[in-house]
């Protein structure tokens, strides 16, 4: 009688872990999907203004930001974990940041393609749709410290979501213009 009650407390407890995975599964699926759905066109219309391919835009906005669950994300509106000031102490006191601060996610979507932009190797892969060069490059320039891991992980997320099918539209890159890069930025970093 005791091994019967052991048992069926087993399987409660096994039934109770597995619903409590599969929701951490749908809730996970459904933040990506609205930060798909709410980030998509952003970096769709930066490739065509910059000619960056908006598979590696939001590839590695996803990385970095944890689909926009980070707190960088939450609190500086940083999705690329790009290093900088901020007012961290002010808005949780005790707590600080490395990180930047942006006015909006937006705001961080055009940096993260400025800084980009400025580097000496982008003139050679602007408007190449092929995201491994991109991540090549970016990783050589030293983007980011954890290296080809930072690679498989951002192409990780690119094949997962098909992220490279976005870059099918880069058709109309722009040529010398800049205003794009100070929209969203504050008014002394411009």
């Amino acid at each position: 009688m005791k091994r019967s009650t052991f048992f069926k407390r087993q399987v409660w407890l096994c039934a109770v872990l597995l619903l409590l995975m599969l929701s951490n599964v749908g809730f996970a699926q459904q933040t990506t999907n609205s930060y798909l759905k709410k980030y998509k066109p952003v970096s769709v219309e930066l490739m065509q203004e910059t000619g960056i391919p908006a598979s590696v835009i939001l590839g590695v906005a996803m990385l970095e930001s944890g689909t926009g669950t980070s707190r960088n994300a939450k609190l500086l509106h940083n999705h690329f974990g790009i290093v900088g000031s901020n007012s961290m102490a002010k808005i949780k006191p005790g707590h600080h940041s490395v990180y930047k601060q942006y006015v909006t996610d937006l705001a961080s979507y055009e940096h993260f393609v400025e800084l980009l932009a400025k580097k000496k190797w982008f003139g050679q892969v602007k408007g190449n749709p092929q995201f491994t060069v991109w991540l090549q490059k970016m990783n050589h320039s030293g983007y980011s410290s954890a290296g080809h891991e930072w690679i498989r992980r951002v192409t990780s997320i690119i094949n997962r979501y098909k992220l490279y099918k976005l870059d099918a539209g880069m058709d109309s890159v722009a040529t010398e213009s800049s205003t794009w890069l100070t929209v969203g930025m504050p008014a002394n970093e411009r």
